[in-house]
């Protein structure tokens, strides 16, 4: 009998669990002789040998069903070679915890479905000689190797609902309106939400901004009669003087805010002369049932790792290429990321628009 685990690691987002549906019902339409155990809450379940052995039952039903049936968590990489129990100095480290959950429960295949940290966990399991097979999934779309990620769309769909319900009030009463939305190393959420509300300035942390030319840009729109103005701002976005900082430096230089949205408020409200508010969405831009497609593209990825399950081809994460999904090495994946070029086609298209990016 083949024994193939399954879990998912880091943050949620919609369509994990399409995805696992995906594998599963793949799996058991290429084999009757299998097994599969769901760990719990991403790498923690394995390192602790805590999982469930499933049922083609309970892959049913889940297609539309946002966050994940194994449940997840945060292990950080840095610390996979740092013991497992803090009181057991001289015990097994978290990796080889992992490796002997997989040897004693003889899988013949381990998914992964997770984002940048997920993927350097998942590239040293493969590397010990665990079959490792990972899908991508992150809403901030910046893994290596795959043009676009599970979940990405969904907050997309999301964060531009934000920003459309924020214009008629921003209209009404005459304000700028600061929304915050997710990403912290990569801007393409907000560089694709943005777009897609009209918003005015959009700030990515791929191009560093000036609070100078952000509010020359609000004053351009006062001067045409504009009554509001809508900034989306990445939560990792950074001023030019802040990305020439040492990043202790940069996070000492945001204690005194909640968030970077709150700061550019701070900055702008002593001159502009007009009412300014934030809006943060946050996890409710991870939240709900994945779009129709999120749903294809997770389905369409979790097939595609169960055929290299079946072909017993390990040690890759099934990207997408040129709208075609295929095997990228985890070793190419691992520790890089994927972010928006600053020259790139969309953001000369908002520069055509008159969209400000603060530089």
């Amino acid at each position: 009998m083949k024994k193939i685990g399954l879990l998912t690691s880091g943050g949620d987002c919609q369509g994990l669990n399409t995805a696992l549906r995906g594998v599963a019902k793949a799996l058991y339409e290429a084999s009757e002789d299998l097994e599969i155990l769901g760990f719990h809450d991403g790498f923690r379940g394995l390192m602790y040998d805590e999982f469930r052995v499933m049922r083609p039952e309970d892959f049913s039903g889940i297609l539309t069903l946002g966050g994940t049936i194994l449940g997840t968590s945060r292990q950080s990489f840095k610390l996979m070679r740092k013991p497992l129990d803090d009181a057991r100095p001289d015990g097994p480290d978290k990796l080889d915890a992992m490796l002997r959950t997989c040897e004693k429960n003889e899988l013949d295949a381990l998914v992964v479905l997770g984002g940048n940290g997920t993927h350097k966990t998942a590239n040293l399991l493969s590397q010990a000689g665990v079959p490792v097979v990972s899908l991508p999934k992150t809403i901030d779309n910046d893994l290596w190797g795959t043009e676009i990620t599970f979940g990405f769309q969904s907050a997309v769909d999301i964060a531009t609902m934000v920003i459309d319900g924020i214009h008629t009030t921003a209209t009404s009463h005459g304000r700028v309106f600061i929304i915050e939305l997710m990403g912290n190393k990569a801007g393409w959420l907000t560089l694709h939400a943005g777009m897609a509300g009209g918003a005015d300035v959009i700030l990515i942390p791929e191009i560093p901004y000036q609070v100078e030319q952000v509010l020359k840009a609000l004053k351009k729109r006062q001067k045409q009669q504009k009554r509001f103005s809508i900034i989306a701002i990445a939560e990792g976005a950074l001023t030019k003087e802040a990305a020439s900082l040492s990043g202790k430096d940069k996070k000492d230089a945001r204690l005194s805010f909640p968030s970077v949205a709150y700061q550019l408020a701070y900055e702008l409200e002593a001159s502009m002369g007009q009412e300014i508010r934030v809006t943060v969405p946050g996890h409710f831009q991870r939240g709900g049932q994945p779009c129709s497609y999120d749903r294809v593209l997770a389905t369409l990825l979790g097939t595609s790792a169960a055929e290299l399950i079946v072909a017993k081809r390990f040690g890759f994460m099934v990207g997408m290429r040129d709208g075609r999904p295929l095997p990228v090495p985890l070793a190419e994946v691992a520790g890089r990321r994927r972010q928006v070029p600053p020259d790139s086609p969309l953001v000369g298209s908002a520069r055509a628009l008159g969209i400000s990016f603060g530089d």
